[in-house]
């Protein structure tokens, strides 16, 4: 079982809305379901400063959200909070189902071929609109393994491996 009080990184802080202290807030998975119920949240600065607050105010807008924390009802107050990156505790995500995996679960985890090859480590994640996209590197070379059932046999967060079956061509690139 994961620690519910451990810090799951949910978006960034990417610009401030209007001047009564609202930000922009750039969601890493789209869904703002989680965020939307949280009642706070923490935001680490560029140096590495975690700082908790609470939320006053959370809706979309234009493929962005915008928040608002208690405090902070001023443009001018902004500006330390710029480029934060926002953080939910496991315990305030939604549960998962079989077979789905937080980002944050995946990333590190060693990728093999279903004949044992090691490829890399799973380096970043990315969205394409049909299916995830896991950015393995290793040995000087980068794969895009796309995150379908044809492709992901196996993922053992515990066991820190991902192993697949590579489609023809798909490690050639």
């Amino acid at each position: 079982m994961r620690d519910p009080e451990e810090l799951i990184p949910v978006g960034k802080i990417i610009g401030t809305h209007g001047i009564k202290g609202q930000m922009k807030l750039h969601s890493y998975s789209g869904n703002a379901d989680s965020l939307r119920a949280a009642r706070c949240i923490t935001l680490k600065s560029p140096a590495g400063t975690l700082r908790e607050f609470t939320i006053t105010s959370f809706k979309a807008n234009s493929g962005k959200f915008i928040i608002s924390l208690q405090g902070f009802d001023d443009i001018n107050l902004l500006d330390p909070l710029m480029g934060n990156e926002v953080f939910l505790k496991r315990g305030q995500l939604p549960g998962l189902d079989e077979d789905e995996y937080y980002w944050s679960d995946l990333l590190g985890l060693q990728v093999f071929t279903d004949d044992g090859t090691l490829l890399g480590k799973v380096a970043d994640i990315f969205e394409t609109g049909s299916s995830d996209i896991y950015v393995v590197r290793g040995e000087g070379r980068e794969y895009l393994i796309p995150a379908i059932a044809d492709v992901i046999r196996n993922v053992d967060p515990a066991g820190g491996r991902i192993v697949i079956t590579p489609l023809d061509g798909l490690l050639d690139l």
